[in-house]
């Protein structure tokens, strides 16, 4: 099992950043995979950034390309998206998400609790 307890998420004004956090705990060593997704109102959740859990090969939506990055600090298991230049239509409840597997390589996903981001115009 693992864990995930979101952070960070508020009210900013259109041009302002913000960063999210996402720490992860239990079986981390598992982990393989990292991600953020976004959901707005009425809408089922959409892809942000994806990468290894190394932080290398990372994938990114073309709305966000540019603007936002996805890290993560090792020594802490915290997986991290630092969203610039945010803009009105980035408004949207975020969660973040792990892939792990099992010792017979099945993959199991999980997700954090979410975190209001608001941007105002």
């Amino acid at each position: 099992q693992v864990q995930l307890v979101e952070s960070g998420g508020g009210l900013v004004q259109a041009g302002e950043s913000l960063r999210l956090s996402c720490a992860a705990s239990g079986r981390t060593f598992s982990i393989y995979a990292m991600g953020w997704y976004r959901q707005f109102p009425g809408k089922s959740r959409e892809f942000v950034a994806t990468a290894t859990w190394s932080g290398g090969s990372t994938n990114y939506a073309d709305s966000v390309k540019g603007r936002f990055t996805i890290s993560r600090d090792n020594a802490q298991n915290t997986v991290y998206l630092q969203m610039n230049s945010l803009k009105p239509e980035d408004t949207a409840v975020y969660y973040c998400t792990v892939r792990s597997h099992d010792s017979r390589l099945r993959d199991y996903d999980y997700w954090g609790q979410g975190t209001q981001v608001t941007v105002s115009s």
